[in-house]
């Protein structure tokens, strides 16, 4: 998964495919546990989705842009616009079932 800033962001929604983002820390524990889940379902939905990670300390304008206030916070873009989100850990069944019924 690709780690980008607001520019690569922004140009990514404007393309044809969904934008599915992980926001993330560092020093984020159940951050780190979602990363293996997230690898794996942008391997699983490449097809059908872009997959992208934004490290919310280097990237403050995007988090608060979209209103992120806690972490981890996975979200589906569509159209440019937040579709939906998943906060918190989840497991992989779970990550995958969100993401089946969001693209």
């Amino acid at each position: 998964m690709e780690n980008v800033d607001v520019n690569r962001f922004d140009e990514l929604l404007k393309g044809d495919k969904p934008v599915v983002c992980d926001f993330y820390a560092n020093w984020c524990g159940p951050c780190k546990m979602l990363a293996p889940v997230m690898e794996g379902a942008a391997e699983k939905f490449s097809d059908k989705a872009e997959f992208v990670k934004v490290d919310i300390d280097s990237n403050f304008e995007l988090a608060a842009r979209y209103g992120v206030t806690s972490i981890p916070l996975v979200g589906v873009f569509k159209d440019g616009e937040l579709a939906d989100s998943s906060l918190g850990y989840v497991s992989k069944s779970e990550m995958e079932e969100f993401l089946s019924k969001n693209l």
